[in-house]
């Protein structure tokens, strides 16, 4: 059974309606669920041209996506961030669904997410997983997800709650502004960095997660792609925060220094002689280090606010959804 359009499309004509709405799905070999995936985005978004972006699959993923009735592209470099931005350079559209094609997010929630997205002019509307099985979410990627979503808001004073969730409805203008760098899983923090950096419209709704079929193969390693995402949110901070982060090492290195230097001073006044020179090379070292690297704090800290307002611009120069 089909799903009513959500109202603020209803009077839109279906040409119209097929020019504004997109679903992208990035997959790599999920020939046990891209089929039921397609047909379900469509059967909820009728009037949606759905785009499966294989990533150098090698199951029948892309022929099934096509006799489903998506639109197939093929992107060589695998790596779910190097698909997600083909899939952003490619696709022309207004309103953007991208969800997994491992049949874990809920199609059916794409209609109310729409809905939510148009009625508040928002620019990202994110599926936060409430997760319908045990199976659904394995204990250490959950604990991994709160710690990182916990850091990236309360790096930049916001509320959320599922950063890593890859259900999300976005506008053009988030989209088409958003420069992305990740390769790999690490993709929805950068989204969502992003999304903080230019101070987009955001809004996260509950939607069900569920567990993959006995067929299908997640493609998360749990190490691996927890260490990746944790260094690009080292690497952001550094970006964000080059003040704290530098001026705080910098502080650190010139108290050393001088914790270092006064008993070599005590003992220089007391004799006349310095006893342990090399620990006055070493006290000088981190002395120069340290006010070296407060001043790189301040200085990466006006390229940072340069690139912000850049970011700002490009994301500024599209016409937002309300218009």
């Amino acid at each position: 059974m089909t799903t009513a359009l959500p109202s603020a499309l209803r009077e839109t004509s279906t040409r119209e309606l097929s020019s504004r709405v997109a679903v992208i799905l990035p997959c790599l070999n999920e020939a046990a669920d891209i089929a039921t995936v397609v047909a379900a985005f469509r059967a909820h978004l009728p009037h949606a041209i759905v785009h499966v972006f294989d990533n150098a699959s090698t199951d029948d993923t892309a022929a099934l996506a096509e006799r489903a009735g998506a639109v197939v592209h093929l992107e060589p470099h695998r790596g779910k961030g190097r698909v997600v931005s083909r899939m952003f350079r490619d696709v022309e559209a207004d309103i953007y669904v991208m969800a997994d094609g491992d049949a874990t997010y809920d199609a059916s929630a794409a209609p109310a997410m729409i809905e939510r997205l148009l009625h508040d002019g928002l620019d990202v509307v994110i599926g936060a997983r409430r997760h319908v099985s045990a199976a659904a979410y394995r204990p250490g990627h959950r604990f991994g997800n709160v710690v990182l979503t916990g850091f990236a808001a309360r790096l930049f004073g916001r509320r959320l709650r599922d950063m890593m969730s890859g259900y999300r409805v976005m506008s053009r203008r988030f989209v088409k502004s958003c420069p992305l760098v990740a390769s790999g899983f690490e993709i929805e923090t950068e989204l969502t960095l992003h999304m903080f950096q230019i101070e987009a419209s955001y809004v996260e709704m509950d939607t069900d997660y569920y567990g993959r079929g006995p067929e299908s193969a997640s493609k998360l390693r749990t190490l691996p792609d927890g260490w990746r995402v944790l260094s690009t949110m080292l690497r952001l901070l550094a970006l964000e925060r080059p003040v704290a982060v530098f001026g705080g090492a910098g502080l650190t290195a010139l108290a050393t220094s001088l914790a270092l230097f006064l008993p070599i001073l005590a003992e220089y006044r007391a004799t006349g002689t310095v006893p342990r020179f090399p620990t006055l090379i070493v006290s000088g070292t981190l002395g120069l280090c340290g006010v070296v690297s407060i001043f790189s704090g301040f200085i990466l800290a006006g390229i940072t606010r340069a690139r912000q307002d850049m970011k700002r611009l490009m994301y500024l120069s599209h016409v937002g959804l309300k218009a």
